[in-house]
C-alpha cells in the first residue's frame, strides 16, 4: 500500500535528485551540449574498443587485458543505449539518432535491437517488479532456482528457450518469434561465432581440427577467435556482470510503488561486478524516480542522493529479497 507517508518520501526523493541536477548544471555551463556530449562519448568508447584490439592483434597486449578492458568500455555502450532509449541525444534528428542506436548495438552485440528493447525498457517503468516485466524476467529477475538462474543471467538466448513456455503463460502479449528475430542479424551473428567456437574448441580436446578443418575454412576460424577475444567475450563478460547486478537489485513481487521497485547495491561484494557495468548497481535506482537523465548527470551526483533515498527508506543491500527471488517486504 502506497501510504501519505511514502508518497510525500517519493517526491522529496524525485525532488532532490532534479535540484542537484540543475545545480549541476548552472555550475557547469558545458553540460548544456547533451547531444556534444553524447556523441563524443560513443566516439571515444568506440576507439577505445578498436584501439584495443588493435593492441591484441599486435600482440602488444594479451588475450586476458583485452577482455577485461573491452567489457569495461562496453559497459559504457549500455548506459548510453539507456539514455538513447529515454530520448536523451538528438531526439530531433531522427538519423543522428538512430546512427547512435546503431553503433551501440554493434558495441553490445549479445542484446536485442535497442528499438525493439526501447519498448521493453519504457513498458519496464510501468510494470517493474511484477510479472509483467519482461526485460528483467530476460537476465533472471523472479526467478527461485539458481542454476536456472545463473543459465538465465549469462546466456539471454538459452534462458530465453528454456523459459519460452513460462514467458507465454505469464507475460501477457509475449511473442518468443519477435523476441528472438529482434536480435538479428547482429545478435544472431554474435550467436553463431560463440557456438561456433564452443564446437570447435569442444571437438579440438578430443581430436585434432586444425588437421580435419579444410584450408579455406581456417581464415574463418582464425576471424572467429579473434572476434572471440576482441568482442564476444568481453560481452559475456559485461552482461554477466550486469544482469547479475540488475536482477538482484530490482524487485519481483510486493511492490506497490516507485520506492519499492529497487535496493541500491553499494556492497562490497558487488564492486567486482560494478566494473564491468558502470557501477550499475549503485546509481540505477535514481533512474527510476527521475528516468530523464543522462547516466553521466546520475553517476555524478549518486553519493549525495544515495544518502537522501536512505533517509526516505529506500533499502539497501536488501540480501534477503536475493535469497527469496527478489520479493519485496516490508519487514
Amino acid at each position: 500500500m502506497t501510504t501519505v507517508q511514502t508518497r510525500e518520501q517519493i517526491k522529496a526523493i524525485i525532488s532532490a535528485i532534479r535540484s542537484e541536477e540543475q545545480a549541476l548544471r548552472k555550475k557547469y555551463s558545458f553540460l548544456a551540449h547533451q547531444n556534444t556530449i553524447g556523441m563524443a562519448i560513443l566516439i571515444l568508447s568506440v576507439a577505445a574498443m578498436v584501439g584495443l584490439g588493435a593492441l591484441y592483434y599486435h600482440a602488444v597486449i594479451p588475450a586476458w587485458l583485452t577482455i577485461i578492458l573491452i567489457a569495461m568500455v562496453a559497459s559504457i555502450s549500455h548506459e548510453l543505449e539507456h539514455d538513447l532509449i529515454h530520448r536523451q541525444y538528438f531526439s530531433k534528428l531522427p538519423l543522428i539518432h538512430n546512427f547512435m542506436m546503431l553503433v551501440v548495438w554493434i558495441m553490445r552485440p549479445n542484446t536485442v535491437n535497442p528499438w525493439f528493447r526501447r519498448k521493453m525498457h519504457l513498458y519496464h517503468h510501468q510494470v517493474s517488479g511484477t510479472d509483467q516485466d519482461l526485460e528483467e524476467r530476460l537476465v533472471g529477475n523472479g526467478i527461485k532456482n539458481p542454476f536456472k538462474r545463473l543459465l538465465v543471467i549469462m546466456d539471454g538466448l538459452l534462458g530465453l528457450i528454456l523459459f519460452r513456455k513460462v514467458y507465454e503463460k505469464e507475460i501477457k502479449g509475449f511473442s518468443f518469434s519477435k523476441v528472438f528475430h529482434a536480435a538479428f542479424p547482429i545478435a544472431t551473428a554474435y550467436f553463431v561465432v560463440l557456438y561456433s567456437m564452443i564446437i570447435y574448441h569442444g571437438l579440438n580436446l578430443f581430436i585434432p581440427m586444425e588437421t580435419y578443418t579444410p584450408s579455406i575454412v581456417m581464415p574463418v576460424v582464425n576471424v572467429f577467435e579473434f572476434l572471440m577475444i576482441v568482442l564476444v567475450l568481453p560481452n559475456i563478460l559485461r552482461s554477466t556482470s550486469l544482469n547479475f547486478v540488475t536482477s538482484s537489485m530490482h524487485y519481483y513481487g510486493g511492490v506497490t510503488n516507485i520506492k519499492e521497485q529497487t535496493h541500491v547495491l553499494t556492497s562490497k561484494w558487488f564492486m567486482p561486478f560494478h566494473l564491468f557495468c558502470f557501477n550499475f548497481g549503485k546509481t540505477h535506482t535514481i533512474h527510476h524516480f527521475v528516468p530523464n537523465q543522462p547516466f553521466y548527470i546520475r553517476q555524478w551526483i549518486s553519493k549525495k542522493i544515495n544518502l537522501v533515498l536512505q533517509q526516505q527508506g529506500v533499502k539497501f543491500n536488501d540480501f534477503t529479497s536475493i535469497k527469496n527471488a527478489n520479493l519485496y517486504q516490508t519487514n
